[in-house]
């Protein structure tokens, strides 16, 4: 049984909005493993769904240079908002994503490298750390991009279409967030989890009815499970009357590819006093 530290039940709370105790309870009853946890709270029906790992905000900004054929994409971190917002953070930034697509970079490594002394003096004018963090470079028949305000960047290649297109796509990966981009790149686990989670929380909707029947309401949620997860068959933001799978295909494309990147995600940034809160709750419940 792992142990039930204050940073798992901050990052369960977080996770699905529930408060504290009941975090703590799942956690104990999973023997502290958070993805058994989250599903045993839906299967209860605590919660409908809980926020994919790695939402943990930090600050900083993303970065995108695209020509219509090929595109990078960065993350530069900052210790605060306030800094992401200067202008000589931005121009941090711009250059290193100018730096980037120029030298056709595949990796952020040399990007650190070449950009270590701008780093150094940006550094020492504001007091503040900053880093660049991580870099993708996509190529394409047709490239685009998206960037919602300095936190989310998306980069989509298409095979035919065209740059307007690949942005609409783009667009709405930044505000769908999908995890696979077909329904076949959905594992095996993944489904026979959601199955298990779909036959716990229906159990009094299902007993005594026919196999068959079972199995079409596991085949629909299975479907809606799907459709979620998967860009193609996910309703476009800009007319849920289509799916963006077939919004490509009307306009002559097909996705290959998309990244997103969201400022933050992944790094644990520290609250204050949030263990000192977590043990003193648990001690007082523990009195009672």
């Amino acid at each position: 049984m792992a142990e039930i530290t204050a940073a798992l039940v901050k990052e369960l709370r977080e996770r699905t909005g529930e408060g504290m105790m009941d975090c703590k309870k799942a956690l104990t009853k999973a023997g502290g493993d958070i993805e058994k946890a989250i599903d045993d709270m839906r299967a209860s029906g605590a919660i409908k769904a809980a926020k994919k790992a790695g939402n943990i905000a930090a600050e900083g900004a993303i970065g995108i240079k695209d020509d219509g054929k090929a595109a990078v994409i960065i993350e530069v971190n900052s210790q605060t908002d306030f800094l992401a917002l200067q202008d000589d953070f931005k121009a941090f930034v711009a250059a290193s994503v100018e730096k980037a697509f120029a030298d056709k970079l595949t990796d952020a490594a040399p990007l650190i490298a070449a950009q270590e002394s701008a780093r150094e003096a940006l550094v020492a004018k504001v007091g503040e750390n900053v880093n660049i963090r991580r870099l993708v470079r996509v190529e394409g028949d047709v490239v685009g991009s998206y960037l919602h305000g300095n936190k989310i960047g998306v980069v989509v290649a298409l095979k035919g279409g065209n740059v307007e297109l690949a942005k609409d796509i783009a667009m709405h990966v930044a505000a769908s967030n999908p995890e696979f981009l077909l329904p076949s790149e959905v594992s095996a686990d993944a489904i026979e989890r959601e199955k298990a989670v779909f036959m716990q929380l229906n159990e009094d909707k299902i007993k005594g009815k026919p196999a068959e029947i079972v199995e079409k309401m596991v085949a629909g949620r299975i479907t809606k499970f799907l459709a979620e997860a998967s860009l193609v068959e996910q309703a476009f933001v800009k007319n849920p009357e289509i799916k963006v799978g077939e919004l490509a295909k009307k306009g002559g494309a097909e996705i290959v590819s998309f990244t997103y990147f969201k400022v933050g995600e992944g790094i644990e940034k520290p609250v204050d006093n949030f263990a000192d809160e977590v043990a003193a709750q648990l001690a007082a419940a523990s009195k009672q």
